[in-house]
């Protein structure tokens, strides 16, 4: 009876003591209550053995009828004082914005069950953030981070992101360049005197930081066969003009989108099957330095005069590394870790082998039977700046956050001011002539960064929205970070920034392609928060 009274009394909140208070009558109600217990077990055990103990039972019997009372009140209270509790309070606002989002993550959640995870490319394991407005409102793991030791996928899963390593080191460039520290237009060779200088059919020329950034340089990715390149890239123009030609044909919006997404994936999926057919990919040797992993590529011709052509190149922003390490006086990782701390990127880690690294992944690929098995070992130390650095899908939406912030931000009094300045973001996220991206068709190529620019041709047709994004691909690794600004016109003194949605899914799976997807998620939680502000 003791402990059940005691158990009655637990109405006190454990995070906030503040329904102490607010229970005080019903808490004095239960002290007189055990006080009286207490005089009468005393008197019960004090008092000799009589013959008849008639009296005693009925006051005990009365005594447990008044306490069954009290547990029932006790429990009817405390349902009472739960709901007034302060931190519930508190969390009201939160737990509003989840609510708000229920329908959105169920949908995306079924969206990557379906398409990514069972039916289509048998991930193991992925995690996705998706924050709106700056907070996040969902991050899940779905699956399993090690497989063969049920090991689930959850938001503190560390894995390899691939070439969102790419706008990590983009946003180092552009914080030395808005100092004044790298000159964009300067020849490389200005920073790094080891990388030879180059000739094009016999002619000398210039690679600067600024085609290193866009994939304009020439530089060659993993195929070493600069006549083998040449021949596939002509090959892929031939192919989109007999699909554009195609296209023209076709009558219905519907069957000509479905042609494309089904040609496109055909397409990339035997891009990729042979791009991880490339030796480079699994490296096994550990290179001390960026300097170093220069002697990869610097003495191979280019593929394409600088500034002429588009070729995603990896290689490229190595040397882009050399740069950043030269310019900033400091190792590159060095300087990578301090920017990462910064941002608030604390699980955001290069993606070395010896080191223990809590809540890291494994990483899978299928066979040629189609079946799961494990990566081999590889060391990434030669891309550091390209591919080689671990993360989590919260760090990539504070990342995504921070830049958002910063390209959406304005000299208003009171706020903080962004990671990289106004103008610099907006510099990042402007398109550049002559490239492109091959995940999504419809963008071009920044520095560092897709960019989709807002279009409709037609009215009551097809509506494009302005977004960036960057995927990437690894051995045994798939990711995305996308960010969605929002639309309309904003009040400059009212709209804190950021304002949009930013998705990031990262997998444990390498031939992954998850852009779509990405967008997708995003346009699902931007229509809740539309649909939320127009009933508001």
């Amino acid at each position: 009876m003791s402990r059940l009274l005691c158990l009655s009394r637990r109405l006190i909140c454990a995070e906030c003591k503040s329904s102490v208070n607010k229970s005080q009558p019903f808490v004095c109600l239960l002290t007189r209550r055990v006080k009286l217990r207490d005089q009468l077990m005393k008197s019960f055990t004090s008092a000799p053995r009589r013959a008849s103990d008639a009296p005693k039972h009925s006051l005990l019997w009365m005594f447990g009828l008044g306490t069954g009372f009290v547990l029932a009140l006790g429990l009817n209270y405390r349902t009472f004082g739960s709901e007034q509790c302060e931190c519930a309070e508190q969390k009201t606002d939160g737990h509003q914005i989840v609510c708000k989002y229920t329908a959105a993550i169920e949908k995306s959640r079924d969206l990557l069950q379906r398409i990514k995870v069972q039916d289509e490319v048998g991930a193991p394991g992925m995690v996705v953030g998706v924050s709106v407005d700056g907070k996040t409102v969902w991050c899940e793991g779905l699956g399993y981070a090690d497989l063969e030791n049920r090991v689930p996928c959850g938001p503190d899963t560390v894995m390899r992101i691939a070439s969102i390593s790419k706008p990590l080191t983009a946003t180092a460039v552009a914080r030395l360049w808005q100092d004044g520290k790298i000159d964009l237009d300067a020849p490389v060779q200005k920073y790094v005197p080891e990388f030879p200088e180059k000739q094009f059919d016999g002619e000398n020329v210039t690679i600067t930081p600024r085609m290193l950034l866009s994939h304009l340089s020439g530089i060659r990715h993993y195929e070493k066969d600069a006549q083998k390149v040449r021949d596939n890239r002509e090959k892929a123009k031939r192919l989109l003009k007999l699909l554009e030609k195609k296209e023209k044909k076709e009558n219905k919006e519907k069957l000509k989108a479905d042609d494309n997404n089904s040609k496109s994936k055909e397409a990339k999926g035997g891009r990729r099957k042979k791009e991880f057919e490339q030796e480079e990919y699994y490296l096994k040797d550990n290179f001390e330095s960026v300097i170093q992993a220069l002697d990869l590529f610097k003495d191979d011709p280019l593929i394409f005069k600088p500034g002429s052509t588009f070729l995603y190149s990896t290689h490229a922003f190595s040397l882009l590394s050399a740069v950043v390490e030269r310019a900033a006086n400091q190792s590159f990782l060095d300087h990578m870790m301090a920017m990462f701390r910064e941002l608030g990127m604390m699980n955001t880690v290069p993606d070395e082998n010896d080191p223990i690294i809590y809540n890291r992944a494994r990483f899978y690929h299928l066979n040629k039977k189609g079946r799961v098995v494990n990566c081999p070992y590889v060391d990434n130390s030669y891309k550091w700046a390209g591919g080689g650095f671990l993360s989590t899908a919260g760090d990539l939406l504070q990342f995504g956050n921070a830049l958002l912030y910063s390209y959406q931000m304005t000299e208003v009094n009171g706020r903080l001011p962004g990671f990289v300045k106004p103008h610099t973001a907006r510099v990042m996220w402007a398109p550049v002539d002559r490239t492109e991206a091959s995940w999504d068709r419809d963008g071009q190529y920044a520095q560092g960064w897709l960019v989709v620019e807002k279009q409709q041709k037609y009215g009551e047709c097809r509506k494009r929205r302005h977004y960036v994004s960057h995927t990437g691909g690894a051995v045994g690794a798939s990711s995305v970070l996308l960010v969605l600004p929002k639309e309309g016109e904003r009040d400059v003194l009212m709209d804190r920034p950021p304002r949009g949605v930013v998705v990031s899914i990262i997998t444990n799976m390498q031939s992954v392609g998850l852009n779509n997807t990405a967008l997708k998620i995003a346009y699902e939680f931007d229509k809740t928060d539309e649909e939320d502000s127009t009933s508001a």
